[in-house]
């Protein structure tokens, strides 16, 4: 995405990123259908790169600038402005984030959603810019997007096919018979429990326990819905607290998860406010209208929020994960706009305890120092400690040295599917 340039326009180009907001269906003219309103013959016009190219002089009466256009008889086709931002992975150190704006037309409108993962394959455009609409005059410096011819989720590799209804365009996922074959064969190994579980941030040394927990909170649970018998709607989601000593690896399961996850998204607790989470009111560059941009909850809607220092945010900023993390929705009244937005999100959260270090003298929730309502609404609460025991320390220093010598302590855990999940 950094490397286009002027050298690029109207070339096939492919770049990555994520989809940082949709907007609302434009309609754009394909077709112009002008009318003399002297002889009534009408005419039609292809439109090229948005420009309507007018008939001067009617083809039958030769009548000069009598030709109208007739809206309602014009061929209209659909259009949508997607922003792509660059990928966290691929921004260079100390410097801000890049953003490509992509005109999407036709059948592609609405295939991608904010927070996807995707390659866009399109056209590199400028466009000139008129310094007043009324005038002809245009500056030196042209907008540049991106016509895009095709999409493609970097999730497309996970277990499940996608099927599309050329009537209804609705999507259907299944499984193809040998993906099934494979699972089956897979759940019937002896401790697969245990397999998956080594296979979550393989680094970090020991945790176990911990590891089953993040695994339970990758795979989900099962959803219930008993809004019929008006009982409502419970989540299916886990959500789940790190808290322990600085150096035990809090951080590293934290980014383990963010990028195994194809709806993961990491922020940090002092770098966060309350509206970068939910969602914040900005103006439309284009359209010049207010519009609702979504934030890293909404963002991360079925998948895993990762949260690192949840114990340096503040009070109000935590205050908004009150209703995503129990009713898993989002409601916004900001700037004359009132809707409630999706937040079905599992939260994983990492702090440290008040000291900074685990004073073994307090109790837990005197260490943890957390709010009583928002500790309630954690599933899981891991404890990781470093014990300060010779053994312990001896053993895992022994189990970072060997790898460097080409040897290993631990046996080598079997090839199991967790990344394709």
């Amino acid at each position: 995405m950094r490397g286009l340039d002027p050298s690029n326009i109207d070339q096939l180009i492919t770049i990555s990123g994520m989809v940082l907001r949709n907007s609302s269906i434009i309609p754009e003219m394909t077709e112009a259908f002008f009318s003399c309103y002297v002889c009534n013959k009408t005419h039609v016009v292809e439109i090229d790169r948005g420009r309507i190219a007018e008939p001067a002089v009617c083809p039958n009466c030769e009548t000069r600038h009598s030709m109208s256009i007739v809206h309602n008889r014009c061929v209209f086709t659909d259009k949508q402005i997607v922003t792509l931002q660059e990928m966290p992975d691929d921004m260079p150190a100390g410097q801000a984030t890049h953003t490509v704006t992509l005109h999407v037309y036709d059948d592609l409108v609405d295939t991608v959603n904010p927070g996807d993962r995707v390659t866009v394959t399109g056209i590199y455009r400028a466009t000139p810019v008129r310094s007043n609409p009324r005038q002809r005059t245009v500056r030196t410096v042209f907008d540049t997007h991106v016509d895009v011819i095709h999409f493609r989720k970097d999730d497309q590799h996970r277990l499940r096919e996608v099927d599309v209804d050329d009537e209804t365009g609705t999507k259907t996922a299944h499984f193809t018979e040998e993906r099934v074959a494979e699972l089956k064969e897979l759940s019937q190994q002896p401790g697969i429990y245990e397999s998956l579980a080594h296979s979550i941030a393989p680094g970090i040394y020991e945790n176990l326990d911990i590891k089953k927990g993040v695994l339970l909170q990758l795979f989900g649970g099962a959803r219930k819905d008993f809004s019929n018998t008006g009982r409502g709607r419970f989540r299916q989601d886990i959500n789940i607290l790190l808290c322990g000593d600085p150096g035990t690896g809090k951080s590293q399961i934290l980014q383990y998860v963010h990028k195994l996850m194809p709806r993961g998204q990491y922020t940090s607790g002092k770098g966060s406010s309350a509206t970068g989470l939910t969602a914040y009111i900005t103006r439309d560059p284009d359209t010049k209208q207010v519009v609702l941009q979504s934030g890293a909850l909404v963002l991360a809607d079925n998948g895993v929020c990762c949260i690192d220092e949840f114990d340096k945010m503040d009070d109000s900023t935590r205050a908004v994960l009150h209703e995503v993390m129990e009713q898993q929705t989002l409601s916004i009244a900001k700037a004359g706009i009132i809707c409630t937005l999706n937040a079905r999100t599992s939260v994983l959260a990492a702090a440290n305890p008040c000291d900074s270090s685990w004073n073994a003298k307090r109790t837990i929730v005197d260490n943890i120092n957390l709010p009583h309502t928002l500790l309630s609404r954690f599933d899981l609460i891991f404890l990781m400690l470093d014990p300060q025991d010779e053994n312990h320390d001896r053993r895992l220093g022994t189990h970072f040295s060997f790898p460097c010598f080409g040897e290993t302590v631990l046996e080598k855990e079997p090839e199991v599917l967790i990344v394709t999940y």
